[in-house]
């Protein structure tokens, strides 16, 4: 060392001449930002959901009798299925609160839980809307009877949620 370097440049000096003939490594076997299978197979499940999705419509008004329960039965659905449900007979295997939700946020939950029950293969389910302002009461009988799943729907009984609940009657793969 000489006294007018400082001990610096000859550390430098020495590490130079160390990798002196070293050259980068090129990167071209695997991907650093490579997403891992699972996120993959949860985008394409979403997306299918997604698809999947019934987009309810607000405009749509299918005739309810207003007279008594609220209840809906589809054209090819038996009068008897729909008396079972009103009698309780069927059970729910999924259910769905909505208090709280705005609209919206209801037609996604409904959505998805409608979803649920087809892949699950689930045939009846209980929507609990609450009383509140009656918005969710007076749309969600609506949104039902739209969705070509739905074979009939009743209030629910006393021991499922009375009258701030459906019991709804999905079509199975059974």
């Amino acid at each position: 060392m000489t006294a007018s370097s400082p001990p610096e440049n000859d550390d430098n000096t020495l590490f130079m001449e160390a990798v002196r003939g070293v050259r980068k490594l090129k990167q071209d076997t695997i991907s650093p930002h490579r997403s891992p299978v699972k996120v993959k197979a949860m985008r394409t499940t979403e997306r299918k959901d997604r698809a999947e999705a019934h987009p309810f419509s607000d405009l749509y008004e299918p005739w309810l009798d207003q007279d008594g329960p609220t209840r809906f039965r589809a054209g090819d659905t038996s009068a008897f299925e729909l008396k079972r449900l009103r009698r309780g007979d069927y059970v729910p295997e999924l259910f769905l609160d909505l208090h709280g939700l705005t609209q919206e946020e209801a037609k996604q939950e409904l959505s998805a839980l409608l979803l649920a029950a087809q892949r699950n293969n689930v045939n009846c389910v209980s929507v609990m809307h609450g009383h509140g302002k009656h918005i969710l009461k007076q749309r969600l009988p609506m949104w039902l009877a739209q969705h070509p799943q739905v074979l009939a729907f009743h209030q629910a009984t006393r021991e499922w949620g009375g009258d701030a609940a459906l019991l709804v009657l999905l079509k199975t793969e059974r």
